[in-house]
């Protein structure tokens, strides 16, 4: 079936409730294991066809953000979601407190307690309001970007349309690009502090009435950091400050050579050759032409997965008027369907959603029929590795989309993901000092951005560009607003990733066959766990680091 035709019904929040009411006073009053099985099988039912409505409508919302109907309808679940979310964790609470627990740990697996227990932490019913108040102005905040119109090149643009004019050949034009976005995030300054204001003290509200000593506890527990702790991330951190970051600082000056300008600017930061960045030949049609081919040659199980993935369209990519900013892939349970979402926009950003986005989609596709929609994926920085490793194992087929130039490519790719991982944990960085300091005034926040430009990315200088050069340059990263504390998955991830390169550089079908291995667990073990299975190392053991820099130093230094 179509992704057009499924459809789609507002949920009755108030039978829904009775509904998992009924099933957890059911579960407490169980009188045998086999009984309260039956009443998880039966939530499990209900849970996955209220995540597939509420899924349909944040799909269609951000498709076109100025449908009245799916607006109506994203406002009623931003109300109404933590309501159901509380009577399911009543639900969990019952199950996590069953006296047959030994026998549903055994039939369901140890890690669904341990999660539960973890989501158990981050709700108590007097937070409804304000979980209400936090979706909100999340939301608040995707709209604001999505409805960016800025005037350039005689045209009006979202800030997706933009894209292609910030890598341009031409400094001026990569300049006044960067500018003219900069522009947009000054002038909607106040807009956007007033929201990130009130959704640091919403948070801060949330973490002191669950009892935490701030939302950085709550964070974890909402991203089920169920292996690995705040010192963990802490340690990692450092590794990158100490390995990757004076690798990333040579890169910057092979760049600024090769591109031909004698200082680095913001400007130029993502403009690698003084020919123009790899660009991918056809249009957006032929690309997802290229990328169905490239799944089908792959393996059977991913030729597999693209077929139905063409077949249900079950993809929006093309950047048009009134989408979201931004790419997706998420998982409809009720249709054993994944939807990825893009805004194509004529860079290698495009090839990137068919091997980012689809590693994510075929992991949801390869674990359809868990029994349990908890284990439908594991924990967010897993879910990552899928989709950052599969970018590295399509760098085999990239030919097909980028022709004679992708050598370029391939050099382009390497490089930013190293460039990455300073990025990525400075976001987690400076998350950590905003919500361990929740008086921080908005100018505070910016200087905090800009002094960990300093540690992290020394190479940076945004001095010209308004908005930025403040310190603002946080402000576009959607997940700082919307997600906060996953960014840190994305760092954790790029590291097993180039792991899986690396690998994959000396034999590929056994790089793959460990790489499957890994992704094929679905959401059954945690990711230290996982990263066993997969044989790579635990981005958490001291000097995994090092072992990717030795790895990408030896390729660069061979094809550079």
């Amino acid at each position: 079936m179509k992704f057009s035709e499924y459809r789609y019904e507002r949920v009755d929040v108030e039978q829904v409730r009775a509904a998992y009411a009924a099933l957890t006073e059911r579960v407490r009053n169980a009188p045998t294991a086999d009984e309260a099985a039956a009443c998880v099988d039966e939530h499990e039912k209900i849970a996955k066809h209220v995540g597939t409505m509420l899924t349909i409508a944040q799909i269609r919302n951000t498709i076109d953000t100025r449908d009245a109907f799916y607006e109506a309808e994203q406002a009623f679940i931003d109300e109404n979601a933590p309501l159901l979310n509380e009577a399911s964790q009543g639900f969990m609470r019952a199950l996590y407190e069953s006296p047959f627990r030994p026998a549903l740990e055994e039939k369901y697996g140890r890690l669904l307690f341990l999660n539960i227990e973890l989501e158990l932490k981050t709700f108590k019913p007097e937070i409804i309001g304000l979980l209400q108040e936090e979706n909100a102005l999340t939301t608040a905040y995707t709209k604001l970007i999505a409805g960016a119109r800025i005037p350039f090149d005689g045209k009006e643009l979202t800030i997706a349309q933009l894209g292609p004019y910030k890598i341009d050949a031409d400094r001026e034009t990569r300049k006044a690009a960067y500018c003219a976005e900069g522009a947009f995030i000054r002038e909607n300054g106040a807009k956007l502090d007033e929201i990130f204001d009130k959704l640091v003290q919403v948070r801060t509200k949330i973490a002191e009435a669950l009892g935490e000593k701030s939302f950085v506890e709550v964070a974890y527990n909402r991203n089920l950091r169920n292996c690995y702790a705040k010192a963990d991330v802490e340690a990692f951190r450092a590794q990158v400050v100490r390995d990757i970051v004076p690798i990333v600082e040579s890169l910057k000056r092979r760049q600024s050579e090769k591109i031909g300008v004698p200082e680095m600017k913001l400007y130029d930061q993502n403009f690698f050759d003084k020919d123009g960045n790899a660009k991918p030949e056809g249009t957006g049609e032929e690309i997802l032409a290229a990328g169905r081919r490239m799944y089908r040659e792959m393996s059977p199980k991913t030729a597999e997965f693209i077929d139905f993935m063409f077949e249900n369209e079950l993809f929006d990519v093309l950047a048009k008027e009134g989408k979201a900013a931004g790419g997706y892939c998420t998982m409809l349970y009720e249709y054993k369907a994944p939807f990825i979402f893009s805004n194509f926009n004529g860079t290698s950003g495009d090839v990137d959603v068919l091997t980012h986005e689809a590693g994510h989609a075929f992991a949801f596709y390869e674990s359809r029929n868990q029994p349990l929609a908890e284990y439908l994926r594991p924990t967010s920085e897993a879910c990552e590795v899928h989709s950052m490793s599969m970018e590295f194992f399509c760098w085999k087929y990239l030919d097909y989309f980028y022709g004679g130039q992708t050598k370029k490519a391939k050099l382009q790719h390497l490089t930013d993901a190293l460039i990455f991982l300073p990025y990525g944990t400075m976001v987690d960085h400076f998350q950590h000092i905003v919500y361990e300091n929740p008086a921080l005034t908005p100018a505070e926040r910016n200087a905090e951005w800009l002094r960990l430009e300093k540690i992290y990315r020394p190479f940076m200088d945004a001095s010209g560009v308004p908005g930025y050069e403040d310190g603002r340059l946080w402000q576009r990263q959607l997940h700082i607003y919307e997600y906060p504390f996953y960014y840190i998955d994305y760092c954790l991830a790029q590291t097993v990733a180039l792991e899986y390169w690396a690998m994959s550089q000396e034999d590929y079908g056994l790089a793959f066959e460990k790489y499957l291995a890994f992704l094929e667990q679905g959401g059954r073990m945690t990711f230290t766990e996982l990263c066993a299975v997969g044989q790579v190392v635990s981005p958490f053991t001291e000097g995994a680091t090092k072992k990717v820099v030795s790895a990408a130093k030896e390729w660069l230094a061979a094809n550079d």
